[in-house]
């Protein structure tokens, strides 16, 4: 096999993988929540919530669902910017792997902001409520590794 035909593969094999990657990012922006709509579900449902609790809450969520919604715009940004990169390149280049880069970098402060929001939420708790939150938490960030 001479030497092009064998870039060429390679550079067929980094391009299916780095679209196989912008497909599974948006998979994982674009999926619903289950975790988080089983922690909404207990704590509007399960947790017995004073008037003043329900108050803390919605602010809290008011706050995060701004920030949310502008993580995720900037993740579909980053898709598209990986997308461009792929296309010009046709290869594992600079411009893919800086791109890659800045999606995994928005990805996680999305899960950052995610914690913070859930310590938040967390923080309105009683102790008892707060024990009940800490399970359901634990529950939903290992249900995968079962």
């Amino acid at each position: 096999m001479n030497a092009t035909r064998r870039v060429a593969i390679l550079g067929f094999i980094a391009f299916v993988a780095a679209v196989v990657g912008v497909f599974v990012g948006r998979m994982l922006v674009d999926a619903p929540k289950p975790n988080e709509t089983e922690l909404h579900a207990l704590l509007h449902s399960e947790l017995t919530l004073s008037d003043a609790q329900e108050k803390r809450l919605q602010a809290i969520e008011g706050r995060f669902a701004g920030r949310r919604e502008a993580l995720e715009l900037e993740m579909r940004a980053a898709n598209i910017r990986l997308a461009q990169a792929i296309e010009a390149e046709h290869g594992y280049g600079p411009r893919v792997t800086k791109a890659i880069d800045e999606t995994h970098e928005v990805m996680g402060e999305l899960q950052k902001e995610t914690l913070r929001h859930l310590f938040a939420m967390r923080s309105v708790l009683d102790r008892d409520q707060a024990a009940m939150f800490d399970k359901v938490v634990v529950k939903a960030l290992t249900a995968d590794a079962r």
